[in-house]
């Protein structure tokens, strides 16, 4: 399933919303070295409650606006 995404770093508080089949993601990590994808995963893994090894960036690794592929059985 592909999954769009947009990403707020360095947010007061890590958060997922979802409205009108736009998901927000809010990580407190800056947007250096990955640290801020790879917390996106974290909680989009946790969201759908599947492991982080299931979801892929496919589109705007470094924009905030997110293509992920998310493997859900």
């Amino acid at each position: 399933m592909r999954v769009e995404v947009k990403v707020f770093p360095g947010a007061s508080r890590e958060r997922v919303t979802e409205k009108d089949g736009k998901i927000k993601v809010y990580v407190t990590v800056p947007p250096e070295r990955g640290k801020a994808n790879a917390r996106v995963i974290e909680l989009i893994a946790d969201r759908y409650k599947i492991r982080k090894s299931g979801i892929r960036i496919l589109r705007g690794a470094s924009s905030r606006e997110k293509t992920l592929e998310v493997d859900i059985d």
